[in-house]
């Protein structure tokens, strides 16, 4: 007998998930969700077609967990990498400020035309990043060990 997975049963495992189409990306988006950045941890490289992203992401498949066991909220460190990207273009950012700090709030996908399309990563403050892509090629990896979130309290969201 099988049954489906649940939070917990990656609680202290790292993330390494891919996503191939648009319902993949949903689950990506909210496991991304909140993460925070500074605009100089974003890289484009064209030769390669890979836009990928070093982010401190909150831990929202330890979310239950933490408040069932009364513990601190975490965050790790993860790479966001998006492959088969053909075009990067973004609004509503000052790329000058290297110590600009980003905050991701969705990633959608809008297929176009032979499963190529557009991912548009929606940042708090109005400014978004937008990646025309040949396919959906997303890989989120952990690369750190989670370590307690400074606000020790999980984002917030107004309503």
């Amino acid at each position: 007998m099988s049954r489906d997975a649940s939070f917990e049963d990656g609680a202290e495992r790292s993330l390494r998930l891919t996503a191939e189409d648009a319902d993949d990306v949903t689950v990506i988006s909210s496991l991304a969700q909140d993460a925070v950045f500074p605009v100089n941890e974003m890289a484009w490289k064209p030769a390669q077609r890979r836009f990928a992203v070093l982010l401190n992401r909150f831990r929202w498949e330890d979310l239950p967990a933490a408040e069932r066991r009364g513990r601190d909220f975490e965050r790790v460190r993860a790479v966001l990498a998006f492959d088969d990207v053909t075009k990067v273009s973004s609004s509503g950012l000052d790329r000058s400020d290297p110590e600009m700090v980003l905050s991701l709030l969705s990633i959608t996908w809008t297929a176009g035309k032979d499963g190529a399309g557009r991912f548009e990563l929606t940042l708090a403050g109005d400014g978004a990043i937008a990646l025309d892509a040949e396919c959906v090629n997303i890989t989120l990896q952990d690369v750190t060990r989670p370590y307690i979130a400074p606000s020790r309290k999980a984002p917030t969201h107004p309503k």
